[in-house]
């Protein structure tokens, strides 16, 4: 017997069948999305759908899953969210939510989810509604809240189900860092209830359905949390005010009270676990939901999301890439290891090059590290296969297959340059050649290339492994298969990109140099170090500007602030200071000191003797946070308003993007370009202005800014 419900209605993203046991398969597939998403409009549907569904004669037992490709539910329509007028509204609409998943929860007949690939937010929540969760064992089987990284918190139940489910402690872990959780473990929380190949997810899900449906498996199961775990804090009051003291510690450490959207999950997460009724439990989450859900910071936060979504169809240039299997690395240093561990990570194979043994040793010595240290996540076969695609030389031998080069070499232009040389002689005509630079006009290092429209530039963070951008820089003579091909490369490394236009320091670096010149200038002006780097971790950046310098290298940031400065002349002129720094062996974290002392790479605190290099001496005055913070934002605002003003970006989003990911602007601010509209183009020109005339010409806003204030416009449009 097959009944189809839905079917007659074109748009419905839902198709029911109904086997001759009785098992009914209820399948979401999102018609003109490649992501399935929960939408508004489809909540609202919901509740219709479920009625039909029970109506249904002999049915026994359901299962769902998804009709797309390695793809569950991606989460909650964000178009949606985002659109939330007011707290009233926001609660309201998670009110709706609990009563849909109630809905599933509460159904006659049992329900069993098939998990397959993406898992995320609401497609969680809708899970964790069911009766019994099977996931595949498939890599790109993933499962998460992620909520609160869109200043959000789970507003469909999440946070009263999950720690009934999985028990307090893996439901903390889970939430608060909106945490990935992958099949094996999933398995072992018990989160989900068996792991099955995709090849017979559907078989294995209807099985279960049946034993369900006979009452073989009961419905509700207490989570699989040890017994010491359950005494200490589970059911003991004692234990779980410890517990949920060290989670709001943790949170507050994490994040600097910038993100409240964390706390207020942690807030809901209690009340799941200590208010008697159940109904006020989801009732309070409802509450918390419509709290963060209309703020400024989830708005931030998903302006950000779709800038990214929009950074990832980059495609750099309108051609076909070019293949590329093998990739050449010039420079075998902490760059150039980073870069090698990522590209043999997404299969690529590798070859190192370096000027001597004792430079490809070290090299080969950190990928070897590296690889040794995924054995536990990727099992040791795989982890060794990935660590032999690497190898390495002091000549060229073997490059004639090398179908790109990433140069990471020391920022200097004859260096550059005669590395370039050295490749075109010995690679193919079609090799292509892209620079690790974070400063040098690409323009200048092709000069001299015999086929200057393969050369590119691919500038990658440090830590290359860890930060998640890649700013490609495209040169008048790159050609547009090199940069497809460059992009292409980019995405596989699992990075976004950013497409730029060729200049000194091209986006990032630029914006980059104002921030520390101003934060400088503040220093020598009597600011404390550690107040200045407090000031900036309130304003809601990672790090505070002088512990980046640190970290970073103040030799490297004086050489690359140099060439800043003759560039653009006064507005990037450095301080002298650094310079002193480094004859006198105070290159940062490397060498143990630098602004701020080390012990093992442990930082301890500022060292205050150098006080006595700066007007004033040790006699530092206050200055306050919103002050310094203005100082330092509208430096990197305003030069990236020149940076789109001069087309080096193409657009406002790849500049809030860039700037994100790649320096640490705080993320709910949404980017420069977006903190900007937050505050009205009007207002920061008026900013602007007073900081020039108190502080000087650099401030002086730039033109775009100007020309937009007076038409009134933003940008972003939304």
């Amino acid at each position: 017997m097959e009944q189809t419900i839905e079917k007659q209605e074109q748009a419905s993203p839902f198709t029911f069948e109904v086997d001759a046991e009785g098992i009914g398969v209820l399948t979401f597939t999102c018609p003109g999305s490649k992501p399935n998403t929960l939408s508004v409009s489809l909540f609202e549907s919901l509740p219709g759908l479920l009625e039909k569904v029970q109506k249904t004669p002999n049915l026994r037992a359901i299962v769902f899953r998804s009709g797309k490709p390695d793809m569950f539910i991606a989460g909650a329509d964000l178009e949606d969210l985002g659109k939330i007028p007011t707290p009233a509204d926001a609660t309201r609409l998670s009110s709706e939510a609990h009563k849909v998943m109630a809905r599933f929860e509460d159904m006659h007949v049992p329900i069993v989810c098939a998990i397959h690939g993406m898992c995320m937010g609401g497609g969680t929540e809708l899970a964790l509604a069911c009766h019994y969760r099977i996931a595949t064992d498939d890599p790109k089987t993933v499962i998460a809240l992620p909520e609160v990284k869109l200043g959000l918190l789970p507003g469909a139940g999440g946070c009263q189900r999950l720690p009934r489910l999985v028990g307090l402690l893996n439901a903390l872990d889970m939430i608060l860092p909106g945490k990935n959780v992958y099949p094996k473990k999933a398995l072992q929380i018990g989160l989900v209830d068996e792991v099955c190949p995709n090849a017979i997810l559907l078989d294995v899900a209807k099985k279960a359905a049946m034993r369900l449906a006979e009452g073989k498996i009961p419905r509700k199961r207490a989570p699989k949390t040890g017994l010491l775990t359950r005494l200490l804090f589970e059911g003991n009051p004692v234990g779980r005010n410890y517990v949920f003291k060290k989670a709001t510690q943790g949170v507050l450490e994490q994040t600097k009270g910038c993100y409240p959207a964390p706390l207020k999950a942690l807030e809901a997460i209690r009340a799941a676990v200590e208010l008697p009724n159940v109904a006020d439990g989801f009732k309070r989450e409802a509450e918390l939901f419509g709290e963060v859900a209309s703020s400024d910071i989830a708005k931030g936060l998903i302006g950000l999301f779709f800038a990214m979504r929009e950074a990832n169809k980059e495609k750099g240039a309108d051609v076909s890439p070019r293949a590329v299997r093998k990739i050449g690395v010039l420079g075998a240093g902490f760059m150039g290891s980073g870069i090698a561990q990522v590209a043999s990570d997404k299969g690529y194979v590798v070859r190192f090059k370096d000027r001597d043994d004792a430079c490809l040793g070290k090299g080969l010595k950190a990928v070897h590290e590296y690889f040794t240290g995924q054995e536990r996540t990727l099992g040791r076969p795989e982890a060794t296969r990935r660590r032999q695609q690497v190898s390495g030389g002091t000549t060229f031998e073997g490059w004639r297959t090398v179908d790109m080069a990433i140069e990471a070499v020391f920022e200097d232009l004859t260096l550059k340059r005669k590395v370039l040389a050295e490749f075109e002689a010995a690679t193919r005509d079609d090799a292509i050649f892209a620079s690790n630079t974070s400063s040098l006009p690409i323009t200048d290092i092709a000069a001299q290339a015999k086929r200057p429209e393969n050369v590119v530039g691919m500038h990658f963070f440090s830590p290359v492994p860890k930060m998640p951008l890649i700013e490609v820089i495209k040169a008048k003579q790159t050609g547009p298969e090199a940069l497809a091909t460059t992009v292409e490369v980019a995405k596989k490394f699992g990075k976004t990109v950013i497409v730029v236009n060729d200049g000194v320091g091209f986006y990032t670096s630029r914006i980059l140099g104002p921030y520390m010149n101003e934060a400088g200038r503040m220093l020598l002006e009597g600011m404390a170090i550690d107040a200045l780097d407090h000031a900036m971790e309130q304003f809601g950046f990672p790090v505070g500007p002088i512990v980046l310098m640190d970290e970073v290298g103040i030799d490297i940031a004086a050489h690359v602030g140099k060439i800043l400065g003759d560039a653009f002349g006064e507005r990037m002129k450095g301080s002298e200071m650094v310079e002193q720094m480094v004859k006198a062996g105070r290159l940062g974290r490397k060498s143990q000191k630098g602004f701020y002392l080390y012990k093992k790479g442990k930082k301890l605190g500022p060292d205050t003797s150098i006080y006595a290099m700066m007007p004033g001496g040790a006699e530092r005055k206050p200055v306050p946070a919103e002050e310094a913070a203005d100082r330092l934002g509208y430096a990197m605002a305003n030069e990236a308003a020149r940076c789109l003003e001069e087309g080096i970006l193409r657009s406002a989003n790849d500049g809030d993007v860039g700037a994100v990911l790649g320096l640490g602007f705080p993320p709910f601010r949404g980017g420069p370009f977006r903190w900007m509209d937050k505050v009205g183009l009007s207002a920061v020109v008026g900013k602007m202005e007073a900081l020039a005339a108190k502080h000087g010409a650099r401030f002086k806003p730039a033109q775009i800014l100007t020309d937009m204030a007076k038409g009134g416009k933003r940008f972003h449009t939304a």
